[in-house]
């Protein structure tokens, strides 16, 4: 039996893209190939926020849930989910116990319309291998939609892309890779953040769409020339713009601006729901 190093598993409303205010089981697995420090801060600076509350976790306090960790302003709003320090916080579970727990957390113990959001970290990173035996357990046969939350980097396997494809044959189910491709402005490489030819291998088994995270003027630029790259290898997919900001105050600064500035370029906004609703706490 397939395990999963899970780091969150909840039920909420999706918050950001094409499923925005959909109820979902979000399944969130551990480890992630980026550490998005740059959000937040001044172009070229990255976060230490995540750092310093490591060092609390190893060193003087260690917090025992993710729900005691706190908020961070700037970096990566889901720290946690790949900080090799908080791994202690992310159990491996059988399929098994994953889908006992999915069942407990639905609203009537069985699929109807909900969505499963899987994200991360990087949730196509290490898991391929193991998510069919989750998704062909009985439990999940009335399952319809599927997203994956990645941030475009990672190829699919040739055996998860055909059992990708096979279980998005069946009528009324659909696959979505919501693509959260990293600008400069998330303080990785262009060179390894931005790759259009694996994003245009997801739309061969399902929908795909490019959500972009900006601030300023020259994230947006960016995201202009990053959407100019995807759209010349093929890609047909709908583009976001998304503001940054896992905290309130931050988040509140550039919504209007950042929806103004997908209205002028015919992109779609994103909105983040779970900040203003949830305060974007762990579990939602």
């Amino acid at each position: 039996m397939s395990k999963i190093k899970i780091a969150e598993l909840f039920y909420s409303i999706q918050g950001e893209g094409r499923y925005m205010g959909v109820p979902s089981v979000f399944l969130r697995t551990f480890g992630c190939n980026f550490k998005c420090a740059g959000f937040g801060m001044p172009r070229g600076e990255t976060s230490h926020e995540a750092t310093d509350i490591a060092a609390t976790h190893t060193m003087i306090t260690p917090f025992t849930k993710y729900e005691d960790l706190p908020l961070v302003s700037t970096g990566c709003d889901s720290y946690a989910s790949w900080h090799p320090d908080f791994k202690d916080l992310s159990p491996m579970l059988t399929s098994e116990a994953i889908t006992d727990r999915i069942m407990e957390i639905l609203p009537q113990d069985y699929w109807v319309d909900e969505h499963l959001v899987i994200t991360g970290g990087e949730p196509l990173l290490g898991w391929q291998r193991a998510y069919p035996d989750l998704l062909n357990n009985t439990k999940m046969r009335d399952l319809k939609e599927i997203t994956f939350e990645t941030n475009g980097t990672q190829k699919l396997t040739p055996e998860f892309k055909a059992y990708l494809a096979k279980w998005n044959s069946v009528v009324g189910r659909e696959i979505t890779f919501s693509v959260s491709a990293k600008l400069p402005a998330s303080g990785e490489k262009w060179e390894e953040a931005i790759c259009p030819e694996i994003v245009c291998e997801y739309e061969q088994v399902g929908t795909a769409y490019l959500k972009f995270v900006v601030a300023t003027e020259q994230d947006i630029k960016d995201a202009e020339c990053a959407a100019g790259a995807f759209r010349h290898a093929g890609f047909t997919g709908h583009v976001y713009l998304m503001p940054v900001g896992g905290v309130e105050s931050v988040y509140t600064l550039n919504a209007k601006n950042v929806a103004l500035a997908a209205m002028k370029r015919g992109w779609r906004y994103s909105d983040r729901l779970q900040v203003p609703l949830f305060k974007n706490e762990w579990g939602t």
